[in-house]
């Protein structure tokens, strides 16, 4: 707890005065009383709550008293807020593999889907970029908040060969340093005292990827996630598809992404495309990019089950720290001391 008006506590000073002349009072009226031959009989007329009654109201008042200082000085609670133009960015797997029809109609199309109902759930005030990655990533949507032109964007992904996730997290990064302060983009240096503190709060910004296999392409996904982690970046990742290692992968289309030899060669374990393709998603490597980033992983392998992950997506948690003055909780707390003071000592010491 902070303290807007510091100087307020000066205001405590007063309570030691304060109990030092109630304890003076008191022992200057001592010295008036009646001296009995035996204290005993004293002690044995007055009743046994007799002190409790005769110096708990003063105690309350002057607990009032301290709470009514302490609110002078106007305390803040810490508190995690929403942020109110939240960022987030889609990074979409659009390797050739997103065609199969394991999830119908095939895994680009159920993707899609999901992605445009995640948007409609967005607030006003959430921006929300478009990366789409292959053999690279590119930026298809800066981070905006018109539904219209998210929901364009979306429809028009197209497959392309390979799969580099590093380079869709770089790419989603430099879209949130356009737009986002303090996130430096990717080919500037972080200063490792300012960057990789795990105390800084997180930048209002997230990146959600969503891939269906294994990097094959561009910089390790691990060395693009570092830089997410000197930036307060967080990653969702989500591991999307099914185990079916037997099923051939059909034809999205005619449109690729580079004009149909987009990433060149031939595939990481094979060459065409119901070969030696590798299809299974690699769980590990995304684990540790949401566990290294402060994300989390999900798995999704129906369309139902994309749609239950985008739910559950905690953009709530892109947060920023307020002070929330509570000094009314304080000025509440001292009224009502102050007054339960007053009731207790007209109670047990009314006036003649």
């Amino acid at each position: 707890m902070n303290f807007l008006w510091p100087g307020g506590l000066v205001l405590l000073g007063l309570i030691p005065l304060i109990a030092g002349v109630y304890i003076w009072m008191i022992r200057r009226r001592r010295r008036f009383t009646v001296r009995y031959s035996s204290l005993a009989l004293v002690r044995e007329a007055l009743p046994r709550h007799s002190w409790v009654r005769r110096h708990l109201p003063f105690m309350l008042f002057l607990m009032a008293l301290t709470t009514m200082a302490l609110a002078f000085a106007r305390p803040a609670a810490v508190v995690q807020v929403p942020a109110g133009q939240a960022t987030v960015i889609l990074a979409l797997d659009v390797s050739r593999s997103m065609c199969m029809t394991d999830i119908p109609p095939n895994r680009l199309e159920a993707a899609k889907e999901a992605a445009v109902s995640f948007l409609k759930r967005q607030p006003p005030t959430t921006r929300v970029g478009v990366v789409a990655f292959a053999g690279f990533g590119e930026l298809v949507q800066p981070p905006v908040n018109d539904q219209e032109m998210l929901e364009t964007a979306i429809a028009g992904l197209t497959t392309g060969r390979r799969t580099a996730i590093g380079s869709g997290i770089i790419e989603a990064l430099d879209a949130i340093a356009e737009i986002v302060d303090n996130v430096p983009a990717t080919d500037e240096q972080v200063l490792p005292d300012t960057g990789a503190d795990l105390d800084e709060p997180y930048a209002p910004a997230i990146i959600v990827l969503l891939t269906d296999g294994v990097s094959n392409a561009g910089p390790h996904p691990l060395e693009a996630a570092q830089l997410a982690v000197e930036r307060r970046i967080r990653i969702y990742t989500i591991g999307y598809g099914t185990d079916n290692e037997n099923q051939d992968i059909p034809d999205c289309g005619r449109n690729f992404w580079g004009g149909g030899s987009w990433g060149g060669g031939s595939f990481w374990g094979g060459g065409s495309f119901g070969g030696g393709f590798r299809r299974g998603i690699d769980e590990l490597t995304l684990r540790e990019i949401a566990a290294m980033t402060g994300g989390s992983y999900y798995s999704a392998s129906s369309a139902s089950e994309l749609n239950r992950v985008f739910q559950e997506l905690p953009t709530t948690l892109v947060t920023r720290e307020e002070y929330a003055d509570i000094s009314v909780v304080f000025t509440a707390a001292a009224a009502l001391l102050a007054l339960t003071a007053i009731a207790l000592a007209m109670l047990w010491h009314p006036l003649p």
